[in-house]
C-alpha cells in the first residue's frame, strides 16, 4: 500500500528507524544494529520503532522483546511505500582530499537518491581498484547508517567511481556553476530527474566543460563555494526546487 503524500517513516510516531532485510510481522535485530538500539539507544519493550527494506517500502513496529543486543519487533502497521520525489536528485561529485563520507551522510539526509563519485583532471586524490572499492563499501555504509537517522525508507544508491565521460549524454545532468541560471528556470524533468555534477578543488578543465557543454549550469550561490560544500548545496536547492515544483 501507497503511504499518503509526502509520508515516510519520519512522519511515523517512533522512537526509532532501522534497516531490515524483509518486512515480516516479526522481525528480530541484532549485529551493529540491536547493539546500538538496545544498548546504546536502550529501547525497551513497548516502544514504537519503524523498519524499511532500503528500497522504500517499511512498517511500524513494537518491540516485544529487548536482550543483550537484540531486539524482537512485532508488526503494528501494514505494509506501506514511501512516494518517490516527483523530481529525484542524484550527485555527481569529483573526488576531494577530504573524501566522500561528510558529503554522503549530509546529502541523504537532504533526500537524494544516487550518489557518484567522479574521477576528473583537477581531483587531488587518485583512487585505484583496490582503494576505490574500499572507499566506495565505506560511502555505502555512511549512506545506510545516515538513511536510518533521518528515517528514509529508501538507501540512496552509491555507485563505482566513474570517469567524468561517463556522464556525457546524461539524461538530467546539470553543472554547477556560479555562472549558471537560478534552480527555478531548470526544465522540470519527473522522468529522468536532476544529476548535478559538481567539480573538484580547482573546479573543471575546459577539456572537461567542453564535454557537458550540452548540460544546463546551475548556480548555487553568490560566492565560491568549497569542494565539500557545494555537493550538500547542490542537492538542497535542486530538493528544495523539486519540492517546489511537485503537482498537488
Amino acid at each position: 500500500m501507497n503511504a499518503g503524500p509526502g509520508q515516510g517513516p519520519a512522519d511515523a510516531d517512533a522512537v526509532a528507524h532501522v534497516f531490515v532485510d524483509a518486512l515480516d510481522d516479526r522481525c528480530e535485530i541484532t549485529g551493529a544494529d540491536g547493539h546500538h538500539l538496545q544498548r546504546v539507544r536502550r529501547l525497551a519493550n513497548g516502544e514504537s520503532v519503524t523498519a524499511a527494506d532500503g528500497s522504500g517500502a517499511w512498517r511500524s513496529y513494537e518491540v516485544a522483546d529487548a536482550t543483550t543486543g537484540t531486539l524482537v519487533l512485532l508488526a503494528r502497521s501494514e505494509r506501506l511505500v514511501e512516494p518517490i520525489p516527483f523530481i529525484p536528485v542524484s550527485l555527481a561529485v569529483a573526488l576531494t582530499k577530504s573524501g566522500l563520507d561528510d558529503v554522503v551522510a549530509a546529502v541523504t539526509e537532504l533526500g537524494v537518491a544516487r550518489v557518484m563519485p567522479v574521477r576528473t583532471a583537477r581531483s587531488v586524490v587518485r583512487w585505484d581498484r583496490d582503494r576505490a572499492a574500499r572507499a566506495v563499501g565505506r560511502m555505502r555504509t555512511v549512506a545506510r547508517e545516515s538513511a536510518m537517522q533521518s528515517r528514509r525508507a529508501r538507501i540512496p544508491v552509491i555507485d563505482e567511481l566513474v570517469e567524468l565521460k561517463a556522464l556525457v549524454g546524461r539524461p538530467g545532468l546539470v553543472v554547477a556553476d556560479r555562472t549558471g541560471v537560478a534552480p527555478s528556470e531548470l526544465e522540470a524533468d519527473p522522468e529522468h530527474g536532476w544529476t548535478v555534477l559538481v567539480g573538484p578543488e580547482g573546479g573543471l578543465t575546459p577539456d572537461e566543460l567542453s564535454l557537458v557543454c550540452a548540460a544546463p549550469r546551475i548556480a548555487l550561490g553568490r560566492h565560491v563555494l568549497r569542494a565539500s560544500t557545494a555537493p550538500v548545496a547542490a542537492a538542497a536547492v535542486l530538493a528544495a526546487e523539486a519540492a517546489r515544483v511537485r503537482p498537488e
